[in-house]
């Protein structure tokens, strides 16, 4: 048998739930805290959660609204090397640098089909800084047998105006280095960083592998270091990539495989 009393000293009395019931057939879309505020006013003593926990028994909560399951669209894989390459970048977190004064920024290039990045060390992040790695970027993939045929990346003033209060159409330094190129420039949905999910992914990668156990004291020390980690990156196996690393799935690609 089970042990619970039935009654307690201090439960609500029948002349309160008759007071509650009432209050709150006539108001039935009434707050807990406003239903609350007014029966006091009527001689209720209790403290709001007594009175919350008394409404769910009673079922007089109003239902919650069911919220709309969201459902991701289903992700456009890409066909072959240089089709779309995800940029982004990442500050390097201060307790890396041995200079408080220095600032150190990593770009980051990947290509979405063979998971191949491209890293660039910078003292900036602005638009300037971002053209100058585009062009290295399509430099480095281009020795590597991949013409990059368009790049995607967030809204950020370093990448375009497209929220800026003015001049919201004039062309940034990486957007016109990017028509230069002949590059088309995608533009991913304001606050979605899923959609350079890639990228944004081997960021924290970054930060186990690389930024949790390094130090910088210069941007040239910053570069070298970086060089490194890029190299050991392309060539450690992928589950995407059939436990391939990107550099083996890069040599292993036939354009007949398209």
């Amino acid at each position: 048998m089970p042990k619970r009393p039935h009654h307690h000293p201090n439960q609500h009395t029948e002349a309160e739930l008759k007071l509650i019931r009432d209050m709150r057939r006539r108001n039935p879309r009434l707050g807990v805290v406003e239903l609350w505020h007014r029966l006091r006013k009527r001689g209720y003593t209790r403290h709001v959660g007594s009175l919350y926990r008394v409404l769910h028994r009673l079922g007089m909560l109003p239902a919650a609204k069911k919220k709309k399951k969201f459902v991701a669209k289903p992700y456009e894989q890409m066909t072959h090397p240089g089709e779309r390459v995800q940029i982004d970048v990442k500050v390097v977190p201060r307790s890396c640098i041995a200079d408080p004064n220095l600032r150190l920024f990593q770009y980051t290039a990947i290509d979405e089909f063979t998971r191949l990045r491209c890293l660039g060390a910078c003292e900036e992040q602005s638009t300037f800084s971002s053209a100058d790695f585009l062009r290295k970027t399509v430099a480095w993939f281009a020795r590597r047998g991949i013409r990059v045929e368009c790049v995607q990346t967030d809204n950020g003033f370093e990448f375009t105006n497209r929220f800026a209060n003015s001049n919201s159409d004039l062309l940034t330094a990486f957007e016109a280095a990017a028509a230069d190129l002949g590059v088309r420039h995608k533009l991913i949905r304001p606050y979605t960083p899923r959609h350079n999910g890639k990228v944004e992914r081997s960021h924290r990668e970054d930060q186990k592998r690389f930024y949790d156990t390094h130090r910088f004291f210069s941007l040239a020390d910053f570069g070298g270091q970086l060089a490194a980690h890029q190299s050991r990156s392309n060539n450690i196996p992928m589950r995407p990539l059939g436990w391939l690393s990107p550099m083996e799935f890069l040599r292993s690609f036939s354009p007949q495989d398209v």
